[in-house]
Order: structure tokens, then C-alpha cells, then sequence
């Protein structure tokens, strides 16, 4: 079985089909489903689906990209919402400096914010991280986040002494469908560089299809071509990725 640790089933993408995205994604043999929440829109819709489907877990949080319309009040909402039994951590959080909606220093500062929430109501943290590998793991080193752990979502570019300092953290590192994309070299290298008890997977559906469906919408199901991508990059069996990718994403979320 596998879970799918960061998935937007909360997107318009989905409106209207999630009870068969879920079906899809049961049949191919992923058994839970974690969802991320980055503004007031999401966030709510996320505060629905973890009431409406067991397997469904949620992460609240607040987008960097759109740092610059975050309010005290729409950090004391995601404080309030975290107390819920199925929010699990505190994210998509960090640095974006892909896009320039967000001032670099508005990033850094509700990035900052949000950690210090997440160690106020002890859950860990999932990173949003683009164009800012330095910039994040210095922060997050600089802010204890260690004491809460976390995981960096779709870290599939940091060197092997980033990727070091993360660990180093307790942090875990979550991959999704660029690593099967054949035109890519770093991905598929840090598939095989992060120690498999530290290894988490994922879609980021609807987003980064995985191949041979790049291109098309993704869906939580395809996850498993994940898993089949990096035990054939470690040379083991998609058993032995499964069963440990599954037990990390416990661990991490606690669920």
C-alpha cells in the first residue's frame, strides 16, 4: 500500500470528482491521502474533505507565493483549525523565489511566523521551497525547526550538502513525478542519495504528471509510478519502497 503524502485534492481541478479520484487511486493500491491547504479557499476546503473521507488527512498552512496577503488573522485561523485530530502538520510553508508576487523579506517573515506556530501547537512542517534552497535551510536552521521535523516537499534539486543539512534535521525529503521525467539528471540522483527510512512520495496532483502521462492531469493513483521509479533508480523491489515510504509517512504525520 502506499500513501500519497502531499496531493491538492482541494483543487477546482477536482470539483465534483473527488469520490472517483479516491476510488482510482484505492484500486491502484494507495490507501491514504494527505492534503494541502495554502489559503483561506483551500484551507476550507481541506477542513471538508478530512470530515467527509477517513482516509483523507489534512496540512494547513500558508503558501509563500502569496506571503504578502497573509494576515495575523489568517495565522490565528490556521493556529485555531490545527487543533483538529486529522490536520497532521503545519505547510505548505517556506520561500518561493520563482514567482514574484511576495517580497523576499514578507516571505521570509510569515515563513518564520509559521514555524513558530508549528512548535506552539507541536506538529511538523511541510516545505514550499523554489529558487531558495539556501535561503530556506538557513531558516529553518536558524529557527529551531528541528524541534517540530517536517518534510520537504518536491525536493528534488538540493545538492548532497543540502540534502545533508535536512536530514541532519529529522527532516524527510518527498519526490513526486519529476524523477520519472527523462530528461532530468539531479531528481533521479537525489532518489537514490536520501537514505530509503528518510524517503517520502507523492504527486502534488493535479500537478507534476508523472511520465508517461505528462502533460495530463494527475491524479493521487499515479503515485505508484513514483515508487516504481525509484526502486528501479536503487535497484530494489516497489515492495520494499512501498513498505518503507508508507511507514515514514506514519511516522512523520502520525497517523
Amino acid at each position: 500500500m502506499l500513501i500519497d503524502t502531499h496531493v491538492h485534492l482541494n483543487a477546482d481541478q477536482y470539483e465534483g470528482e473527488v469520490d472517483a479520484v479516491i476510488e482510482r487511486a484505492k484500486e491502484n493500491g494507495v490507501e491514504k491521502f494527505v492534503v494541502i491547504g495554502f489559503d483561506r479557499k483551500t484551507i476550507e476546503r481541506t477542513m471538508e474533505l478530512i470530515e467527509s473521507y477517513d482516509e483523507v488527512y489534512g496540512v494547513i498552512g500558508w503558501h509563500p507565493v502569496d506571503a504578502v496577503d497573509c494576515t495575523d488573522e489568517d495565522l490565528e485561523w490556521i493556529e485555531s483549525l490545527s487543533s483538529h485530530e486529522k490536520i497532521v502538520a503545519i505547510g505548505e510553508i517556506g520561500l518561493d523565489y520563482h514567482w514574484d508576487k511576495s517580497p523576499k523579506d514578507i516571505q521570509k517573515e510569515v515563513f518564520i511566523k509559521q514555524i513558530e506556530l508549528a512548535k506552539r501547537v507541536n506538529l511538523p512542517i511541510v516545505i514550499h521551497n523554489r529558487d531558495a534552497d539556501e535561503d530556506t535551510i538557513d531558516i529553518l536552521e536558524s529557527h529551531d525547526a528541528k524541534s517540530v521535523g517536517g518534510i520537504m516537499h518536491s525536493f528534488h534539486n538540493g545538492t548532497d550538502e543540502q540534502i545533508d543539512r535536512v536530514l541532519n534535521m529529522g527532516f524527510y525529503v518527498s519526490l513526486a513525478g519529476v524523477i520519472t521525467f527523462k530528461n532530468v539528471k539531479r531528481p533521479k540522483e537525489v532518489a537514490q542519495y536520501v537514505p530509503l527510512d528518510r524517503l517520502l512520495v507523492e504527486t502534488d496532483a493535479p500537478y507534476l504528471t508523472p511520465h508517461p502521462f505528462r502533460g495530463k492531469r494527475n491524479e493521487p493513483k499515479l503515485v505508484r509510478l513514483v515508487a516504481e521509479e525509484i526502486a528501479q533508480l536503487r535497484g530494489i523491489s516497489v515492495e520494499e519502497v512501498e513498505k518503507a515510504t508508507t511507514e515514514n509517512a506514519k511516522r512523520i504525520y502520525n497517523i
